[in-house]
């Protein structure tokens, strides 16, 4: 009797360790694949994803950290030594064009087939981006300090700058990182030309100079306003300028409704709202998709299915809209995709649309790539650091512009 409850004890243990083996065996069939995108304000959520989309699937996510502002680089140097992600993100469609032989075709997914056609990135007729939301920039202001009447135009934003600096505050903060010093800002008065994107192939090719249009006579005017009356937005980083603003200590910032994520950590007790940066007599919020999914073509088909798994679950399933809406505080972009918790930034840009106050994000559709990093830049940093005239700035941005289309 003993031996035989030995025998069948020593059965169970080898059937429960066959079975620990084939589900060891099938959890490592599920794959892996590798996520690499450029949104700091998310990274944390998105590895609490990758946690949860393993407990569903099977499938196990690594997401890569990033590096500051040199993400595109980066990508790039993965791609061109074949050890890239295989899920990745791309801002604009400079970007797109360049790295258009990694994309994959996307048109077989769901989602696709719930996305708007001029939302989605598209190279050579095929579906290869999935927009990851709408975004929108301007001024986010405090309203117990700001009248949005009073900064509707661009003397009345300087002036109020000027108020803000007796006051001991500061009026609009930028800060030092390379889209909120000088790249997403520099859009507006682009954006607001007649034809801008005929008006940024004038630039490019010298034939306009940035001098002489009176829109960029207003933004150096604002920009020689901030250096006088505020803290060197060079010394401000970006959780500084946000933590400043959800503390009283500033007026108001030049961001977008991400950011949003970040004034969720503060107590604050005050309404805010987003107006546009006043330029050439318009209000409009700057709207557009700031980035789109991809997924890698130099990738095993194996792994390219799994990436494509992942896009269409995060898009369509109950766990990963929940995530898209509420924890990262995206906007929708798929049809019958509604968001009842709206922040009050993110609310602004929806009215916005909803009203058709917007314009364009010229930056990312129409600008070189890497021109905001390689060449706005360095000339921000001077213009920060010197005293550099308004003429010479324009002229040094417009030099910028035409060096970055030669290349």
């Amino acid at each position: 009797m003993k031996r035989m409850k030995t025998l069948t004890c020593i059965v169970l243990a080898l059937s429960l360790l066959l079975g620990l083996g084939l589900a060891g065996a099938q959890a490592e069939s599920a794959g892996k694949i590798v996520v690499f995108q450029q949104k700091t304000e998310i990274y944390d959520q998105l590895v609490e994803l990758a946690k949860t989309y393993q407990e569903e699937t099977g499938v196990e996510v690594e997401v890569w950290p990033i590096a500051g502002d040199d993400y595109y680089q980066n990508l790039k140097t993965y791609m061109a030594s074949e050890s890239g992600p295989t899920v990745f993100t791309l801002n604009s469609a400079s970007e797109i064009a360049e790295m258009s032989g990694y994309l994959a075709d996307l048109s077989d997914l769901d989602v696709m087939g719930k996305v708007q056609e001029n939302l989605i990135a598209m190279v050579d007729g095929k579906k290869t981006g999935v927009p990851m939301t709408a975004e929108g920039f301007g001024i986010i202001y405090n309203k117990d300090l700001v009248d949005p009447e009073a900064i509707s135009t661009m003397d009345g934003l300087i002036a109020y700058i000027e108020e803000q600096k007796a006051a001991g505050l500061t009026g609009l903060g930028l800060s030092q990182e390379g889209y909120f010093l000088i790249g997403q800002i520099l859009n507006f008065p682009f954006a607001v030309q007649d034809d801008p994107v005929a008006f940024c192939q004038q630039v490019f090719s010298g034939e306009v100079k940035l001098a002489d249009v009176p829109e960029f006579q207003e933004f150096a005017k604002l920009f020689v306003a901030i250096r006088e009356n505020q803290v060197n937005p060079l010394e401000v980083t970006y959780d500084g300028n946000c933590g400043d603003f959800a503390t009283g200590k500033t007026a108001a910032i030049h961001q977008g409704n991400w950011c949003y994520t970040m004034f969720s950590t503060y107590d604050i007790d005050f309404e805010m709202g987003m107006v546009g940066l006043p330029v050439g007599g318009s209000t409009a919020i700057a709207v557009g998709i700031p980035s789109y999914w991809f997924v890698n073509a130099d990738a095993s088909e194996e792994e390219q299915q799994l990436g494509k798994d992942f896009l269409d679950w995060l898009y369509t399933s109950e766990t990963g809209v929940d995530y898209l809406m509420n924890k990262f505080g995206f906007l929708p972009v798929v049809d019958g995709m509604t968001s009842e918790k709206l922040d009050p930034i993110s609310a602004s840009v929806a009215d916005a649309i909803a009203s058709g106050n917007i314009i364009d994000w010229t930056f990312n559709t129409e600008w070189p790539a890497s021109v905001i990093m390689n060449d706005l830049v360095p000339v921000a940093e001077e213009f920060f650091t010197t005293d550099m005239t308004e003429a010479d700035f324009l002229t040094a941005l417009n030099d910028a512009f035409v060096t970055a289309a030669a290349e």
